[in-house]
């Protein structure tokens, strides 16, 4: 009875599997016009029996019209029957787009933010490329294949040995696609799996153009890269060469056949058991019984490559779930709580923070500083509800972090991350977060972030556009932009990781003079820096080194004890004709206190 609930969930369909199933009526009515097209495709074959067997033994021209007159009939139904169903499977293309399309696209977010730099735009090729395969022609064949028995039991009625000899064709077409699948699944594995690591390699590379291009990387880098192309290249031209032989062998073999059941035809009338009717039918007859199976080779490619696309897709949307319903909490008011906070940043063995435990009210302004690697980054992305815990919690207003729905919450929040990403777009849009624009917030965000001068003097103003990243933008444009972004509708809780790193003096002042307005407004500020000079503002500092909160406290409490430990630390390292320290003399350091932290 224990293994039961684990079964029922191993037998549950994955999310890529039920938005096709959604989609089951309009599968079940191709499989009818299928059934209905496969039927009238006997009307060239009984139309040549018809003509062979009674008109020109007859010599009734009213029998010819008529029979003629029927089949045209017949033909614009069957051509009406394959417009309906490929318009069926068209619609059931773009069912399965609108249906995961914005699932896809949340994944791939996901993915970037849990191994960053590994993330690409490849799973939305690969629902372009389930959808398209699900809409060509490679598809038809599948629907077609099942009726093979019903053209091999007509043979059987013209003569047993025509449905015989269908068979063995068949069996023998069925033998080389199962080849063909074997021969090029593994290439076209390898194939795909280094296109997307060549294609990787190369984006991120030009992200870094500029580094490359100064520091004459170009050519080592242009080597990487055709090793792993050449290598795509090499594997998808094993794969192509092995489907190409069996594809042509398919047709000749299918070509042969038809011949050759002709010769049985004509075997069969001279010894009169058949008539030249069913000859000419029966060759028409088998090229159609064998018609999918030619398909189906000559498409497998497309469908090997479509199969791993679902597969990808598949452990995509199994990894990152659907995004459960969240109850609407109250608006936030900015209170931070964290307790016992344990992070491992993604792709990393160890920890970068250790079991943090500390408060910061709402209107708190609190300096994160320590040395590099210390996690005071981690820090800010765990506040953020970023990076998940290992162990403990992160409180935002008493609820833990990832209990928030991050699109509304995120109209609360405000970040500066280190690197700047400025987005495609206008000035005015990377402000307003590419919301509904009010024009009135923008110009007062980019007022307190002592932006709004320097935006007008710009080309455009506003509505100048910058290219993705901000290229366009030095350094401290793109930072200062950034903030305005960050403070941009008066968020109740800002995380500014580095915010002046690239700022001269004039965008500091602006730096000070913004935090100055979200203290005026009681936003609590969240800074993350190496530079002394923006301590001024801040009513608290927490001090992080390697991992563990060492002090926490009052902004002039932490610094008279930070420049304490410094002195006595220069003491202690003062030259050989000072005294030293016995060797039993207690040592100070920066432990962490019994009060976690707090002074």
């Amino acid at each position: 009875m224990a293994n039961r609930p684990s079964k029922e969930k191993n037998k549950k369909l994955s999310e890529l599997k039920e938005a096709i199933l959604k989609s089951k009526k309009s599968f079940l009515a191709v499989g009818f016009f299928s059934l209905f097209v496969n039927i009238l495709m006997l009307v060239p074959p009984l139309y040549m029996l018809q003509l062979y067997d009674r008109v020109i033994t007859s010599r009734s021209e009213d029998t010819l019209i008529m029979l003629t007159l029927i089949v045209v009939f017949l033909f614009i139904i069957m051509a009406l029957l394959e417009v309906a169903r490929s318009r069926l499977l068209v619609k059931v293309g773009n069912k399965l787009d609108s249906l995961l399309s914005q699932r896809v696209f949340d994944s791939v977010f996901e993915l970037a933010q849990k191994y960053p730099g590994k993330a690409s735009s490849m799973p939305l090729n690969d629902l372009t490329q389930v959808r398209q395969f699900m809409t060509g022609n490679g598809l038809f064949a599948f629907f077609d294949a099942p009726w093979i028995f019903i053209y091999i039991a007509v043979l059987f009625m013209f003569h047993p040995l025509f449905g015989y000899f269908a068979i063995f064709a068949a069996i023998v077409l069925v033998a080389l696609t199962i080849i063909n699948e074997y021969s090029t699944k593994q290439k076209l594995g390898e194939a795909n799996a280094l296109s997307r690591s060549s294609s990787a390699f190369v984006d991120a590379n030009l992200r870094n153009a500029e580094i490359v291009h100064a520091m004459g990387m170009k050519n080592s880098i242009r080597k990487i890269w055709e090793e792993r192309h050449f290598g795509f290249l090499n594997a998808q031209n094993d794969a192509s060469n092995s489907a190409g032989i069996f594809s042509n062998l398919s047709k000749s073999l299918r070509m042969l056949f038809q011949s050759l059941i002709l010769g049985l035809g004509a075997y069969l009338a001279i010894h009169g058991e058949v008539t030249p009717g069913m000859m000419i039918a029966g060759s028409i007859i088998m090229g159609r019984a064998l018609a999918p199976l030619d398909l189906i080779i000559g498409s497998w490619k497309g469908f090997s490559s479509a199969r791993t696309s679902f597969s990808k897709l598949e452990g995509l949307l199994e990894e990152f779930p659907k995004d459960k319903e969240y109850m609407q909490l109250p608006a936030p008011q900015g209170e931070v709580l964290l307790e016992g906070a344990v992070v491992v940043p993604p792709g990393a063995a160890q920890p970068s923070l250790r079991g943090i435990s500390m408060m910061i009210q709402k209107g708190d302004v609190v300096g994160i500083i320590g040395p590099s690697a210390a996690g005071k980054s981690s820090l800010a992305r765990v506040i953020l509800g970023l990076w998940p815990l290992a162990a403990g919690k992160a409180r935002l207003d008493k609820a833990d972090i990832f209990q928030w729905d991050k699109p509304i919450l995120g109209q609360y929040i405000g970040y500066l991350p280190q690197d700047i990403e400025l987005f495609e777009g206008t000035i005015s849009q990377n402000i307003s977060r590419f919301g509904e624009l009010d024009s009135q917030k923008v110009v007062d965000a980019a007022q307190r972030a002592g932006v709004h001068e320097m935006i007008l003097r710009l080309p455009d103003g506003y509505d100048t556009k910058i290219g993705a990243g901000g290229a366009t933008l030095s350094g401290g444009q793109r930072q200062r932009i950034g903030l305005a972004r960050a403070i941009y509708n008066d968020p109740v809780l800002v995380v500014l990781d580095e915010p002046n790193s690239n700022l001269d003096d004039v965008g500091e002042a602006g730096l000070v003079n913004a935090i100055n307005y979200l203290k005026q407004i009681g936003s609590t500020v969240i800074i993350i820096t190496h530079r002394p000079s923006i301590l001024q503002v801040t009513n608290k500092i927490a001090v992080i080194k390697q991992g563990a909160l060492e002090l926490y406290g009052n902004t002039n409490e932490v610094l008279a004890q930070l420049s304490k430990n410094a002195q006595q630390a220069q003491a202690q390292n003062a030259p050989a004709a000072q005294p030293q320290p016995t060797k039993g003399a207690p040592k100070i350091s920066l432990s962490k206190p019994d009060n976690g932290g707090k002074i």
